[in-house]
């Protein structure tokens, strides 16, 4: 397959007249800037890389815009959008969570995302009994995955307990618990799998409350020496608190001293830094994973994400709790945030010669394609052929040259800023649609209307 864009962002940055070829297995066999159109498929925009979404949990996509009735004492945070959160899941079934899991994805590859990272803690059903399957729900998550077209990196959750200390789960907890025998079991079953069904293995200790210190040595053996590891780490200041009172230690700090935090490793989150974690976390090589529509609805706090980019640190966005879906709205909240903070514009430090909607798109899809152990994130050779083509016909886009293109779809009024989307080298969205998208929503839709009628 051969392809020709006008413009085409690679590498080394913006390039014009570039041939891209791509294999059967949806590999990049050739790149070329000034070269010829002679007889290529012309793409319709100027072309970007497509963004690796790092981390999700994708059943909470049926939660956006139904959290928003304020407690009687005005005190909403984390911890009582958690409860709202466990009470729903009460009601998902496999069906249902598979019906979500998929609309979620539609959407994802419509906004510009052609892999994701599932941060998969659910496993068991409704009651808290395991299936007859132990990894029913996550081979629910791949034909998600299949029905959307988007590369997966699976990440089943280790979750054994409800605080530090190896504090017993609760009852809204029952769904995710495991003890490392069973989990062992689970991730054999996925591991089985994994090579036919073509996702990409890690695994995911769910965060130092949900998991000891022992556990989480035990289950990141389990994992060969290049798969992904993903944590949550130092999201909100409670969590700080805890830790430190049990083990003098900061959640980000206790990780890279104690836990062997290397290249392989996510830090999700990892909002509440000292200046000492932030730069020692940027020099491990990990990737931060950032969710920062997530953590403003949260209200988690602000990321130090100019002290952490000026130490040369690695990270990634990801939509989380799905309440946005957009790698443009991800990068808009992470620059707007330390611009609020910093009180001045364009804040974050950029790649040489780069605009600051280029260098984040560059930047955020680099760790996170190193987040999901997946040949993406750049147009190369060798990498798959994931891939964005802009819509120059959104009026946001109209006009703009190719260096300040990102700059309009991030920070500009941007409507519908993706046209195509190609992942694997198969084009899943074409023309800001994609081929499911119907009948994956009226699924959705029908499965929403039966989880209000269970109320």
């Amino acid at each position: 397959m051969k392809y020709f864009a006008a413009s085409a962002l690679l590498p080394e940055g913006w390039a014009s007249a570039v041939a891209l070829d791509v294999d059967d297995a949806g590999h990049i066999v050739g790149v070329e800037p000034d070269a010829r159109a002679d007889g290529r498929e012309v793409l319709s925009g100027p072309v970007v890389p497509a963004m690796p979404n790092l981390h999700s949990h994708a059943f909470q996509r049926a939660l956006a815009g139904r959290t928003g009735q304020v407690a009687p004492d005005k005190e909403d945070s984390f911890w009582t959008w958690r409860r709202t959160m466990y009470a729903f899941l009460d009601r998902i079934d496999a069906d249902a969570f598979e019906a979500i899991a998929a609309q979620a994805y539609i959407e994802m590859a419509k906004a510009g995302y052609a892999s994701v990272a599932e941060f998969h803690y659910v496993h068991h059903d409704p009651a808290g009994k395991p299936y007859d399957d132990p990894a029913e729900l996550a081979w629910r998550i791949v034909a998600a995955a299949q029905t959307a077209g988007l590369g997966l990196t699976l990440l089943p959750v280790f979750y054994a307990h409800a605080g530090f200390g190896g504090t017993p789960t609760t009852a809204g907890q029952r769904r995710f618990a495991h003890t490392t025998y069973t989990f062992t079991h689970l991730y054999d079953r996925l591991s089985a799998r994994a090579a036919e069904l073509g996702y990409v293995l890690g695994i995911a200790p769910h965060s130092l409350r949900a998991a000891t210190p022992e556990e989480i040595g035990e289950i990141v053996r389990l994992t060969g020496t290049s798969a992904p590891i993903h944590i949550h780490a130092a999201e909100q200041t409670r969590e700080v608190d805890e830790c430190y009172a049990l083990t003098r230690m900061r959640p980000v700090e206790w990780l890279l001293t104690q836990a062997h935090v290397d290249a392989r490793w996510c830090v999700v989150h990892a909002t509440h830094m000292t200046d000492r974690e932030t730069v020692a976390l940027a020099a491990s090589g990990a990737v931060a994973g950032l969710a920062p529509t997530t953590e403003a609805d949260l209200g988690d706090g602000t990321f130090p994400g100019l002290a952490y980019l000026a130490a040369k640190g690695r990270f990634g966005v990801g939509s989380d709790s799905n309440t946005v879906i957009s790698p443009f709205a991800e990068l808009r909240q992470l620059e707007w945030s330390q611009r609020i903070r910093a009180r001045r514009r364009n804040v974050l430090p950029t790649l040489a010669g780069a605009t600051i909607g280029t260098s984040l798109w560059m930047q955020a899809a680099r760790g996170g394609a190193q987040a999901l152990a997946q040949k993406t994130g750049v147009l190369a050779v060798g990498q798959f052929a994931d891939l964005v083509v802009l819509d120059t016909m959104d009026p946001a886009l109209a006009e703009q040259t190719y260096e300040n293109i990102l700059d309009a779809a991030i920070f500009g009024p941007a409507r519908m800023p993706v046209r195509d989307v190609m992942a694997r080298g198969r084009f899943i969205v074409q023309g800001g649609r994609h081929a499911q998208e119907d009948a994956v929503f009226a699924r959705f839709r029908a499965t929403l209307a039966r989880l209000a009628q269970s109320q």
